[in-house]
């Protein structure tokens, strides 16, 4: 019986099935040693004997005693690596850590951004990412058709609309790395976004739309990256769909966007027998099947793509060849560089910003996502080798490079902020140094000492709390009252990370609250939000007492006003902004006015004379005040003590002009002689006289009405300047010049418009240039309106007043 047993046992220890249990204890032994003695030479020791135990010497005794075919014992080092070795997986994806994994231990790290033109598959791409990663366990439609919607689109509104209003963070692990990744929104009106995000990044990957190639925000993200010098990839999407071209993106990439580009990959098969890819470095087909296309077969090239691989595989090489000194020796040599070599070059010149690999596949429908995370690893930067700069400010803003160690003095910047329910979520990139729960940091910009209570590592709008974070990584902490891109320290340095660059608004709204009860939520909900986007702007007009709401676009502040509605209660009333007009005379002209009402008792009597003319801009600046009043009464005719009241008057009649009611600038009142009475005179008598005076005088002193003048800079692609330049004559522009770029690409038109014909310009110019134009626009000068532009305003004027007197 007990020989039978010992037989029993030796065919049970040599199936397979035991080999693949005693290599999982073997990782959980390392492990457990680890743990517990925290990689001292005590847990290489206790290893070793505890897998000696496992797996003895051959012809020792025991119950394993029958595995003599295992590999000699020899003793153990404890490193990372022994603790993510894979066992099986040929046909499934790789799983990511768990909420428990500990990324601070892993080898390697990458912050990526995601970015592109609306809707070229941005939040579809991070979704299947999350799914391939582990991180989400099923797929979901952007637009939520399933009630759920796709993970980083977290906020409801996102999901209504089916697009990424602001940019949200996730980490997960990838084989033996961990990858933080941001999806930022594609629509121009929430650029800001994208910009914080590509600040605070090492590497992005540009998505492209198969069919559409390089658009409007394409050139937009570009331009992003390269102000940041953020190393790159693309990912050519949607090769799926009808009359998708790989090779027409990849020269829109070479033509438009004046990028070294060339492509690592040839898909196999286009729009409906889209399958896979060929990776040209490897010669290696891969076929994406399953259900989710979670199962990738490795495989031969297929015949009929044998050419065109050669030929794709010959212009990489030239490309490289161009930048790259051991690609370019070999090429000049004829020989055939290596697959390691070719890695190593693409590499150099990716995380260099003279490269960009250009990827391909089909994110919604499952195919190409698995090896463009290959690419990730293999060809963006870690935290460390992506140069960041910081401003000494004790040595005049000197810039000193920063080490990505975390044992250096700690240096971190917010990017992001965010109202939650649990109070504002500051977002936080660690250039150096680590953050530790329970420790304090400090504000740079303001030397206030903050205390952290609490760190997470977002996934999307769930949190993970964690102790402590290093160097390179991108997390996220409340109780930190600060404002985007503050500076923190632990107090040890002076060092301060440099800002990004924040574009001006371009459109604007008059809002208020529905009800005065909801002015309270009002002013709340326009301070937090003001504080999360610096392209929001609100001002409160001192000529109209309006407030005014600055913005990116007509969907930016839609989406602000609707925010209001939704999270603080408050239903917004809106309108364009009153226009700031003012009034002026071109003609010197004479009054004398008398004032006399007798109501019973003391009654009120004054007279004045003298004239009104205009200022010159020069004059008006001199004096420091758009008007001026003048004294050349002689005698006392008028009392000394009215000569105030006068003055008073006449800016009374400056505040609300004759024609229009708006201010009146540009004039300068003289008054002359005048006359009173002993008992009627009075200061109230002779401001009203005034007043009334300059008034009655302006309406015969050639009176005109002023509108602001705005110089407005316009920057689109040439081959649109004639419907550009036709639209603005159509708003009554004047065109000041026009250059057209180096290359003779681009065309920068400065020209003078009124504001009033500014309105709803911005969707115009979109619309005129396929979203390509961009414009910025600033205060110049007041200057006459048409003649029937003024009318119409004078009878709108005494409209309203003769309403408001009826009321």
């Amino acid at each position: 019986e007990t020989k039978k047993r010992r037989e029993e046992q030796k065919n049970l220890c040599d199936s397979p099935a035991a080999a693949v249990l005693f290599d999982f204890l073997e990782l959980h032994i390392i492990g457990w040693c680890t743990v517990c003695f925290r990689k001292t030479p005590s847990s290489s020791t206790m290893a070793t004997s505890m897998l000696r135990l496992l797996r003895p010497r051959p012809g020792s005794v025991g119950p394993f005693s029958s595995l003599s075919s295992a590999p000699p014992l020899r003793p153990v080092s404890i490193n990372a690596n022994n603790f993510h070795r894979p066992v099986a997986a040929a046909r499934s994806r790789f799983l990511s850590s768990s909420a428990a994994d500990d990324p601070d231990s892993a080898i390697r790290r990458r912050n990526i951004g995601i970015s592109a033109h609306i809707d070229s598959g941005k939040t579809t791409l991070t979704e299947r990412i999350l799914f391939y990663t582990g991180r989400i366990k099923s797929i979901h439609d952007v637009r939520g058709k399933d009630g759920v919607g796709a993970k980083m689109d977290s906020m409801e509104l996102e999901r209504e609309k089916g697009i990424t209003i602001q940019s949200a963070a996730t980490f997960c692990r990838w084989k033996k790395a961990y990858v933080n990744i941001i999806d930022t929104p594609g629509h121009v009106d929430f650029t800001i976004e994208v910009e914080r995000a590509l600040r605070v990044l090492d590497g992005g990957i540009l998505v492209l739309c198969g069919v559409s190639g390089v658009q409007s925000q394409s050139l937009t993200v570009d331009r992003q990256m390269k102000r940041y010098n953020v190393p790159r990839l693309a990912f050519v999407n949607k090769l799926d769909r009808q009359g998708s071209n790989p090779w027409k993106v990849v020269n829109d990439l070479r033509n438009q966007l004046k990028l070294n580009a060339s492509a690592v990959q040839v898909p196999v098969g286009l729009e409906d027998g889209h399958r896979g890819v060929v990776d040209l470095i490897t010669r290696k087909s891969y076929i994406f099947e399953g259900e989710k296309g979670e199962d990738v077969v490795e495989g031969e090239i297929p015949e009929e793509l044998a050419d065109m691989v050669d030929e794709k595989r010959m212009e990489l090489i030239e490309r490289l060849a161009d930048v790259d000194d051991e690609i370019g020796e070999l090429f000049l040599m004829e020989e055939e560089p290596t697959a390691e070599q070719l890695k190593d070059a693409i590499r150099r010149q990716t995380v260099s910003c003279q490269f960009v690999p250009v990827f391909m596949g089909s994110a919604f429908k499952n195919k190409g996502v698995q090896k463009l995370l290959d690419g990730v690893l293999d060809y963006l930067p870690e935290p460390r080798e992506k140069q960041n700069f910081a401003l000494d400010r004790s040595r005049d803003e000197e810039p000193v490079e920063v080490t990505c160690n975390k044992k250096d003095p700690l240096l971190a910047l917010a990017f992001k902020l965010e109202e939650t329910q649990f109070g504002q979520l500051t977002y936080m990139r660690i250039y150096q140094g680590m953050l530790k729960k329970g420790n304090s940091i400090v504000n740079v910009n303001d030397g206030k000492k903050i205390k952290l209570a609490r760190i997470v590592r977002m996934h999307s709008d769930e949190m993970e709390e964690i102790d402590e974070a290093h160097a390179g990584d991108v997390v996220a902490m409340f109780g930190v009252d600060c404002r985007s891109m503050d500076t923190f320290s632990d107090g040890k340095t002076n060092l301060a990370m440099s800002s990004m660059f924040v574009p001006e608004p371009v459109m604007s709204l008059a809002v208020k609250p529905a009800q005065s009860k909801m002015q309270g939520n009002f002013a709340k909900a326009l301070t937090k939000f003001t504080k999360e986007d610096p392209t929001l702007r609100v001002k409160v007009d001192s000529e109209t007492n309006e407030t005014v709401l600055s913005g990116m676009g007509e969907l930016h502040l839609e989406v602000y006003i609707e925010r209001m509605k939704r999270e603080y209660e408050v239903e917004c009333v809106s309108g364009q902004p009153k226009v700031n007009y003012k009034e002026t005379i071109s003609s010197k002209t004479t009054f004398d006015w008398l004032h006399k009402k007798q109501t019973g008792g003391s009654g009120q009597y004054a007279k004045v004379s003298g004239f009104i003319e205009p200022m010159t801009d020069v004059e008006a600046k001199e004096h420091g005040k758009p008007n001026e009043f003048k004294n050349r009464c002689i005698g006392t005719n008028i009392p000394p003590e009215y000569y105030p009241s006068c003055e008073k008057g006449m800016n009374d009649a400056m505040a609300v002009g004759a024609l229009v009611g708006c201010e009146v600038e540009g004039v300068r009142v003289v008054l002359q002689d005048g006359a009173s009475h002993a008992v009627d005179s009075s200061d109230m008598a002779f401001r009203i006289c005034m007043a009334n005076a300059i008034r009655d005088t302006m309406r015969r002193a050639s009176a005109s009405v002023l509108e602001p003048i705005m110089a407005v800079e316009i920057e689109i692609p040439s081959e649109f300047q004639g419907a550009v330049t036709a639209s603005l004559s159509r708003r009554m522009g004047m065109i000041q010049s026009s250059d057209m770029n180096d290359d003779g690409s681009g065309l920068k038109v400065e020209v003078q418009v009124p504001l009033a014909n500014m309105f709803g310009y911005s969707t115009e110019l979109r619309s005129l240039t396929q979203g390509k134009g961009e414009f910025t626009m600033e205060y110049f000068q007041h200057s006459p309106v048409p003649r029937n532009v003024q009318e119409e305003l004078m009878d709108k004027y005494k409209m309203e007043r003769e309403a408001g007197e009826a009321a």
